[in-house]
């Protein structure tokens, strides 16, 4: 598997009104620009501004959609710890 396969990375991010907006994306920084300019997901357009929890490390696109898809199944007090339970590095700003 090729470098540029692995670059998709799952987020999940707090927004304004404290809910959580799990996403996936190849370039996280611009993906985290467009949700707080109101052009990213439309669940996170009126919940402006949001702030990133954690991410995990590079992944492929396919993984990064069965991740975020299991994430949005489970229960919002535990989507985090799904997030860190993975067995790899999650990107924890401070």
């Amino acid at each position: 598997m090729s470098k540029l396969e692995k670059n998709w990375v799952v987020y999940l991010v707090r927004c304004s009104d404290h809910s959580l907006y799990c996403g996936i994306s190849s370039d996280l920084e611009k993906r985290l620009e467009c949700h707080n300019q109101g052009t990213g997901a439309k669940y996170t357009r009126s919940r402006r501004p949001v702030k990133l929890l954690a991410a995990s490390a590079g992944m492929t696109k396919s993984d990064a959609l069965k991740l975020e898809y299991r994430i949005k199944q489970t229960p919002a007090d535990k989507k985090l710890s799904v997030l860190e339970n993975l067995g790899q590095d999650v990107c924890r700003p401070d």
